[in-house]
């Protein structure tokens, strides 16, 4: 119970920290997309500062739950986000839920208890370093890049240049939380100079700051709903493929159990989906949408 509210926690300042990291974000100049000097000129707009900061909170408490628990657990929990992101959105733009809002979020809690209840996430023992840590880390960050670079380099409509920024951070925030989990493990064996003397600490870093571009340039190319869903959908399913794959969790193979898991994971992403899609989130001044479409590729 520790662990689940810790990682509810965790969603419900990543939620709020995405929405004022938004709202700040579709001011920024559009020549600093994908450039850590829209990093720099974020950093002025204390909204920006203030949605880091939730951000950086929410971060640490799901540091905390993957600390104290299963990978696989947790990241279902952290896309429940996006209902905080909901509560927030609605407060601002005063729009009612409605049959899609509701459905959305039944869809996304209900699909999240699905997949906890049918797979049973538990702990395992891992091997670091294994071929399968690297096999699997390299093809997440692969995908990541190869979404940047299409969303970069190819004349694509700005709601799915969004998407797939939104889609390459979720892949890396699910990566970075695999190696947040690591860490934890180091620190827990061999306690600050174990920590230190690792790889996954200084990597964690590199990939917060890699990710961090990536969303606020979705953020300032096209509203909320465009970016959030496919970052919050993304990011678990990175996370559950790691912690399966390389940190030794386990989930119950059985036939109804992968079916269970299988409807619960369709279930969340459809929950997010609509979510995303719901007339509540941020729909952005339109200035970002029309600056970025005239630029040359």
């Amino acid at each position: 119970m520790t662990v689940i509210l810790l990682a509810l926690g965790a969603a419900c300042c990543l939620g709020l920290g995405f929405v004022l990291q938004q709202a700040a974000a579709q001011h920024a100049p559009a020549k600093d997309f994908l450039s850590l000097r829209l990093l720099l000129d974020l950093m002025r707009m204390p909204r920006w500062l203030a949605g880091v900061a939730l951000m950086v909170c929410g971060m640490g408490l799901g540091a905390v739950a993957l600390g104290m628990g299963d990978i696989t657990l947790v990241e279902p929990l952290l896309a429940t986000n996006l209902l905080f992101a909901m509560a927030l959105s609605r407060q601002l733009t005063r729009q009612r839920l409605g049959r899609r809002g509701w459905a959305g979020l039944w869809l996304l809690a209900g699909g999240v208890t699905a997949f906890i209840v049918a797979g049973r996430p538990r702990g395992g023992g891992h091997t670091d370093a294994t071929l399968w840590q690297w096999l699997i880390m390299g093809i997440v960050l692969a995908t990541a890049l190869l979404l940047t670079v299409y969303a970069k380099r190819v004349r694509i409509h700005i709601s799915l240049e969004a998407a797939l920024l939104g889609l390459a951070a979720g892949l890396i925030y699910g990566l970075q939380d695999a190696l947040t989990r690591l860490s934890g493990d180091r620190f827990g064996h061999g306690g600050w100079s174990a920590l230190f003397t690792s790889w996954q600490p200084y990597t964690i870093v590199v990939l917060g700051v890699l990710a961090l571009v990536l969303v606020q340039s979705a953020f300032e190319t096209a509203p909320l709903r465009m970016s959030l869903p496919a970052l919050t959908a993304a990011q678990p399913l990175a996370g559950i493929a790691c912690g399966v794959g390389f940190l030794g969790d386990r989930l119950e193979v059985t036939t109804g159990a992968l079916a269970g898991e299988a409807v619960g994971i369709a279930a969340v992403i459809a929950g997010i989906v609509l979510i995303g899609s719901h007339p509540a989130m941020p729909p952005g001044t339109g200035r970002a949408e029309t600056v970025r479409e005239l630029q040359p590729r």
